[in-house]
């Protein structure tokens, strides 16, 4: 089991430029202190590495790549009304975005069956030409894209559990039809897509799937959306690679969303994926995206970690 974490996620302040802002360095400083209590559970710890100009070019258009480096060596400032930039931000998001491809690299050289990036700024809702949402590059895709392009990966599934619906994971495979993006998300909020009836367009139709929550739904609703509906099209699909865009906000003590999973819940959901993964002798990696309620994020981390890792937990699928 490998962890990919690097100290420029830890300068990475939007709250220099916008006090308050939830996408705070004290997201990690949780998790870690957490973890680090507990010898890390057992998992191997990897410094992320910066992504190349060629890994980011592989989601995104280089004016783009080029546009977020001028902007933060020029001090930073707003991109959006959510999405701030400081000095400091370029360099921790090639990080982020570096520690996924790294992680993928392993994975699929057989180095470990299962990885976790926990690093930021989140990356899901980048799109080619657009940073929004906290996110800058989005480094779940640029994963895939290496997994596929570079690394002899035939077919990737990526899941989206994130609370919000990963717009720019969508869009970069959304004509795709060796990449299966599957989101469950709350419905009706940022960033506003995501609806069921998007299952992709032209060569990639029927390879997104898209399942929005209702506001209030738990753990039942999530893990039978899961079990029942996703997993099954995963197992049709026949991934060499699963990835996970590993968000938690969807637990019940978020500031930002309103539903009302558990730290137990994300451990019951990475249980099913990681089984589904086993059977098909596929690796699992995941990357930290949203949770910004810093108590609940480093509890839905630890659980999720020990469930990548060990048997299933009681209760699991």
């Amino acid at each position: 089991m490998l962890y990919f974490s690097h100290s420029s996620s830890l300068a990475h302040d939007p709250a220099a430029v916008m006090p308050g802002h939830p996408e705070s360095p004290e997201r990690l400083r949780a998790i870690e202190a957490l973890l680090a209590a507990e010898d890390w559970l057992g998992w191997e710890r990897r410094e992320a590495p910066a992504a190349t100009r060629e890994e980011l070019e592989l989601v995104h258009d280089p004016g783009h790549v080029a546009r977020i480096r001028d902007f933060a060596a020029a001090g930073g400032g707003a991109i959006d009304a959510d999405t701030y930039v400081v000095e400091a931000s370029f360099d921790a998001a090639l990080r982020a975005a570096g520690g996924a491809c790294a992680m993928t690299r392993a994975l699929l050289a057989g180095e470990a069956e299962t990885g976790f990036c926990a690093l930021r700024p989140p990356g899901h809702h980048a799109e080619r030409d657009r940073a929004m949402g906290f996110c800058l590059f989005n480094g779940i895709a640029i994963a895939a894209e290496l997994a596929i392009r570079e690394l002899d990966a035939e077919r990737v599934f990526v899941l989206d559990w994130d609370v919000h619906h990963g717009n720019g994971t969508a869009e970069a495979f959304r004509r795709r039809d060796d990449v299966l993006y599957a989101s469950l998300h709350q419905g009706g909020i940022f960033p506003g897509t995501g609806a069921a009836r998007d299952t992709g367009s032209g060569a990639g139709e029927g390879f997104t799937i898209n399942r929005p929550m209702a506001a209030g739904s738990g753990e039942t609703e999530w893990m039978g959306a899961l079990v029942d509906d996703i997993l099954p099209a995963a197992e049709r699909f026949e991934p060499d690679l699963v990835l996970i865009s590993a968000g938690f906000d969807a637990h019940g003590a978020d500031p930002l969303a309103g539903c009302v999973l558990e730290s137990d819940s994300f451990a019951r959901m990475a249980v099913a994926t990681r089984d589904f993964a086993d059977r098909r002798g596929a690796r699992v990696g995941a990357v930290l995206e949203g949770g910004y309620d810093t108590a609940a994020l480093a509890e839905s981390v630890r659980a999720t970690l020990l469930a990548l890792a060990g048997p299933p937990i009681s209760g699991g699928e």
